[in-house]
């Protein structure tokens, strides 16, 4: 099931044609990408690609592939960027991604203090100059599939 205003559910909807950057890696039950206008590189999102509005919604297949997910993502992330570690948050709450998503973010030992834990978000939604652009995401995107190549469920 998709919903036309749910942002997640219309690249769902695109997924033969979508850029690295929107389909990093994937399984049967869920999605990475990497996240939009953010200043972090490699901000990633980990998406159900079934339209799902929370956790409790989600089927026991797809709950048991989350956390597995969640720590191939954050290992991958330390490899390539050398993050000090990950954050992992879902909220789900902004208009047009009510679908259950999980920010997996790379947490760089130099973070200014003001953007650790939840103020890392002041970081997402940043003006264009300081956003990643598509092709650094995109690289990004092929950097990380590599990285996580040979484990079956990377899709």
């Amino acid at each position: 099931m998709t919903t036309l205003d749910c942002y997640t559910c219309s690249q769902e909807a695109e997924f033969d044609d979508l850029p690295p950057r929107e389909c990093v890696v994937h399984d049967q039950h869920w999605r990475v990408a990497h996240a939009v206008n953010t200043a972090v590189h490699g901000w990633l999102v980990l998406l159900p690609r079934r339209h799902v509005a929370a956790v409790h919604d989600l089927t026991d297949a797809e709950a048991s592939a989350l956390g597995v997910w969640q720590v191939k993502l954050s290992r991958a992330l330390r490899s390539v960027t050398g993050c000090h570690k990950t954050y992992v948050v879902q909220f789900a709450e902004a208009e047009g991604f009510a679908h259950v998503h999980f920010h997996i973010v790379p947490r760089m030992a130099d973070l200014r203090p003001e953007h650790r834990g939840p103020g890392i978000f002041e970081l997402l939604r940043r003006p264009e100059q300081e956003r990643v652009t598509a092709d650094r995401a995109d690289r990004m995107a092929r950097i990380l599939r590599a990285q996580l190549d040979g484990h079956p469920s990377a899709g």
